[in-house]
């Protein structure tokens, strides 16, 4: 019971902190100058945990500086990967192989190019933070029709790993489907300079396939956005049984424009998130600033891991009970970070696109406050599955998860103490490694030893419901998530690819 009530003490004081982090890490460091160097991402592992080597890394904050890198890596026949800002994929993605390649960074390439309010066309540097591309779209009466939760994200590396918010209608909710441009620099012979410049375009074939390209195809320069005069949204929360979870998850999508379902299995309760647009005229100064976004004293994310740690090794009946209710409770009883005038009075809740569509207020601030997963403190330390099935297919596959839970309820605790698995909608697209067909995306994180090769507590629930996703529904992992295994085989579910 003590353990349970350290947790409790400790939920309350997160949600109650301060707002404020200090700034994000670096993902290139290098320990000669620009050579000897390292890469990681946000969470400071890869899920292989190993450590990825470069021989040396560039940063250029012009797009011809990036050609001279490119280039220069070419003449020297290296292998090349390009890296973010803040480099949020887990798998390796910015990783270029063997100890003798070249990361450029494209951190310096963060400004807004051009902006015409009249065409709603947008074009910006590939590391632009999303924040600030909303912002700035903001400005000049637009507005991105749809992105990740995740504001911290660049532009390139968002489109790179097919980065989506969650909607069925129109073109969906998918970034990508929103790039009518882009200027990648490729490698070519010697006789054009080991590197050009493409400007790809509409009607251009291989805009589907550069928009989202995994950063194999060369280091994207610049970005245009198709984007839409600015408008409001209404969102409600609503909590309700599972019972006809199945039922609602295949229709849901079609309701509202940018619905989303939260599953706390082990409470057996759905929130229904009701979003959908509404005129500019409509009264509201509603703000997004989700909780599990902000930021938090760096001491209370170690008492949180400690607790977290306590539970894996003595697994306590009342401990992993409290663990489970009372973070889903403490969000809703502060709206999820929803505030109208500065404080949550309630849904609905309604604002202006740019500050309801995505959140991270932990991404840069003072010192002794930190983002919930920050590697540079003993904190959260999780795995994050994500992946996409068939909206025909994903009710099925509710049922199954249903079924394994109904089985033994107790071991979805975990599930519920990490605010249990998201599912969002994304739609169709002509990218190449995009979605073939409408899909649910199911979203989940579960905890993660930092000593390599411990047991997990119910890990095997975790790889089953992974597993079944993957081989029995054909589910599409998504490419800046999941442990390694997912992408085995993964290309034969790209019929375009």
């Amino acid at each position: 019971m003590e353990s349970g009530m350290v947790l409790v003490v400790l939920l309350l004081g997160l949600l109650l902190a301060v707002a404020r982090s200090s700034p994000s890490p670096e993902p290139v460091a290098c320990a000669h100058g620009a050579s000897n160097c390292t890469v990681t991402n946000a969470y400071g592992s890869f899920p292989d945990r190993t450590i990825c080597r470069a021989a040396n890394a560039t940063f250029p904050s012009t797009e011809q500086e990036l050609i001279a890198a490119v280039a220069a890596a070419a003449a020297a026949k290296r292998k090349v990967k390009a890296a973010t800002k803040h480099s949020h994929s887990f798998p390796k993605l910015a990783c270029p192989g063997g100890s003798d390649g070249t990361i450029i960074s494209t951190e310096r390439l963060n400004r807004t190019v051009s902006v015409d309010t009249s065409s709603g066309l947008m074009t910006v540097e590939s590391s632009m933070l999303l924040k600030d591309l909303i912002q700035d779209a903001a400005a000049a009466g637009l507005a991105l029709p749809h992105s990740p939760y995740w504001n911290g994200l660049t532009i390139g590396g968002l489109l790179a790993t097919g980065a989506h918010g969650s909607s069925l209608w129109g073109k969906g909710s998918a970034v990508h489907e929103y790039v009518v441009g882009m200027r990648i620099i490729t490698p070519a012979p010697a006789s054009q300079g080991f590197a050009v410049v493409r400007e790809l375009g509409i009607g251009d074939p291989d805009l589907d396939a550069v928009k989202v390209s995994l950063g194999v195809l060369g280091v994207v320069s610049q970005v245009t956005l198709k984007l839409q005069p600015m408008f409001k949204r209404s969102v409600t929360l609503k909590k309700r049984d599972d019972t006809d979870f199945a039922a609602q998850a295949a229709v849901w999508g079609d309701l509202h424009e940018f619905g989303d379902m939260t599953w706390l299995p082990w409470q057996r309760k759905v929130i229904y998130r009701s979003d959908d647009r509404v005129t500019a005229s409509t009264p509201g100064n509603g703000l997004n600033d989700y909780i599990g976004f902000r930021a938090n004293p760096t001491l209370m994310l170690t008492v949180a891991r400690a607790v977290h740690n306590f539970l894996e090794k003595y697994d306590s009946n009342v401990a992993r009970w409290l663990a489970a209710r009372v973070p889903s409770k403490l969000f809703e009883l502060h709206g999820n970070g929803f505030t109208t005038n500065g404080s949550f009075k309630g849904f609905p809740v309604v604002g202006f696109q740019n500050r309801i569509q995505a959140s991270g207020t932990c991404i840069s601030s003072p010192e002794n406050f930190a983002c919930p997963w920050d590697p540079r403190i003993p904190g959260p330390f999780f795995y994050n599955s994500g992946f996409s099935i068939a909206v025909s297919k994903a009710p099925a596959c509710i049922v199954e998860v249903r079924k394994l839970r109904d089985h033994n309820r107790r071991t979805f605790c975990d599930l519920d103490s990490m605010l249990g698995m998201l599912l969002r909608y994304v739609k169709s697209s002509s990218a190449y490694l995009g979605n073939s067909e409408d899909s649910i995306i199911f979203d989940f994180t579960y905890y993660r030893s930092f000593t390599e090769g411990e047991p997990r507590s119910h890990a095997d629930v975790m790889d089953e419901l992974e597993q079944l996703a993957l081989n029995k529904y054909g589910a599409i992992p998504h490419w800046g998530k999941n442990r390694n295994y997912a992408f085995d085989g993964v290309i034969a579910k790209y019929p375009k690819a």
